[in-house]
């Protein structure tokens, strides 16, 4: 295969954009995020944009008329990876297959335009270079441990299909390292699918949000009583391929070579919990692809291996794009999850969270089923309050999966007060029946500390 690429954009650029994300009284240190170096990945500017014959699969972009979640779910069963909603109608990728069992279900089709067709022409600019392709998120945390080595401290929980390691930030005062510690914990996921990049950016901001912003009182408190977990890239393979070449691919999958000839395997449709049931296909070839068993992914079985070693973690947040929606299980059931309490308690957290960010909340299934879904298993395998986040923007127009370096520090800031929500309530989740408001402090100073 060949070799990791890194992102350059020219020094002044990449200082502009690191500027845009001053979240404390001082900017971030250049230094912080250097080392772009090998201008061929996305947003170099020796590279042109524009997707060539060689990239273009035989997906296409499709949209059908969805009225109610019936015809959502119907779709999500023929194999479409739905992505966006409007009054009416839904649109998301598919390939042949998931096309005519689409039309096999008798779902009217509003318009199916090939990639090149509905992509082809969009010219990505090299400011995008402010994003972290593998070998820089991996320099970017090296560097806060380094930054705060009191608090901070970097390892692997496993490695993907390729052997890459996938990392963990830790952030607390307690013993350091892959030893399960005893306070309250909360982690923080980004990046399931290949193609949704900024979900890699708003974990791995956040973690250096908290790293500057340490030594202020609020902070320091939480840092001091919690155990805190950013793993920012669960997909790392995918995202390398989503960036090969020095263009984007819309590659959400992870790299698993699948018997009938295929590669990938949706890993947000891979956990243990309900595996196998609606929304989620059993065709390789699909980008909602669920595996050929549970967990027989090793990144998500990485996430399991961590998670169940870790009883004091009680919170989760899977950062994901896009839409902008708060999400709760069950997502693979239309039921209400069973304890009363702890549904109202999901519900008053995501409705708080959602006057924080503006974003909608809602149970996931009243979206649409899909099952093996990363919440759903925590919440009922290990009794973890998980949250999805689907990202800015709210849609394809909007910017979709790629929506350009301006919104990297908007989106952070305006997940900050969210984060510390959740954070602070790592200790009992059931206190938010108690306090509805937000008991998370809000940063003294520097951007973001209203989180709007």
């Amino acid at each position: 295969m060949p070799p990791l690429r890194s992102l350059r954009a020219p020094r002044a650029l990449r200082l502009a954009a690191i500027a845009l994300f001053s979240l404390s009284s001082r900017a971030i240190s250049e230094p912080q995020f250097d080392g772009r170096t090998n201008a061929t990945g996305p947003g170099s500017a020796q590279t042109p944009r524009h997707t060539s014959s060689q990239d273009i699969d035989e997906r296409v972009w499709v949209e059908i008329e969805a009225p109610t979640k019936a015809e959502r779910n119907a779709a999500v069963n023929a194999g479409i990876s739905l992505e966006e909603f409007s009054p009416g109608k839904a649109a998301g990728f598919a390939g042949p297959a998931a096309l005519a069992r689409a039309k096999a279900a008798n779902l009217k089709i509003v318009s199916s335009v090939s990639l090149r067709q509905r992509f082809g022409a969009l010219d990505f600019p090299a400011q995008d270079a402010v994003y972290h392709n593998y070998a820089e998120v991996s320099k970017a945390l090296e560097r806060l441990t380094k930054a705060a080595p009191a608090i901070a401290s970097l390892f692997s929980i496993g490695k993907s299909v390729k052997k890459r390691d996938i990392h963990a930030l830790r952030l607390s005062w307690e013993r350091g390292g892959d030893v399960p510690g005893k306070k309250p914990g909360i982690l923080f996921l980004g990046t399931h699918h290949a193609r949704e990049h900024l979900s890699t950016e708003v974990p791995l901001l956040m973690a250096q949000y908290l790293v500057d912003n340490r030594k202020k009182p609020g902070i320091e408190r939480l840092l001091k009583s919690r155990d805190i977990y950013f793993i920012p890239m669960v997909n790392p393979d995918g995202v390398e391929q989503d960036l090969l070449g020095g263009r984007y691919h819309l590659h959400r999958k992870n790299m698993a070579q699948n018997a009938d000839g295929t590669v990938g395997v949706d890993l947000n449709r891979n956990y243990g919990w309900g595996w196998g049931g609606a929304g989620a296909s059993d065709n390789p070839g699909d980008d909602t692809y669920r595996g050929p068993s549970a967990f027989s992914e090793p990144e998500s079985k990485a996430v399991k291996t961590f998670l169940e070693k870790r009883p004091n973690i009680k919170i989760l947040v899977s950062y994901h794009t896009y839409s902008e929606m708060i999400l709760y299980p069950w997502s693979g059931s239309d039921l209400d999850i069973e304890d009363n309490d702890a549904l109202e308690a999901f519900r008053i957290m995501a409705n708080e969270m959602a006057k924080m960010t503006g974003y909608v909340p809602m149970q996931s299934s009243a979206l649409y089923l899909s099952s093996g879904d990363t919440c759903d298993w925590a919440w009922g395998e290990l009794g973890i309050y998980g949250f999805t986040f689907e990202l800015t923007p709210k849609s394809m127009a909007s910017g979709g999966f790629y929506p350009g370096p301006e919104a990297v520090a908007s989106t952070v800031e305006k997940n900050i007060r969210p984060a510390l929500y959740l954070i602070d309530l790592a200790d009992d989740p059931l206190r938010a029946l108690k306090s509805p408001a937000p008991p998370a402090p809000a940063p003294e100073s520097g951007a973001g500390a209203n989180g709007q």
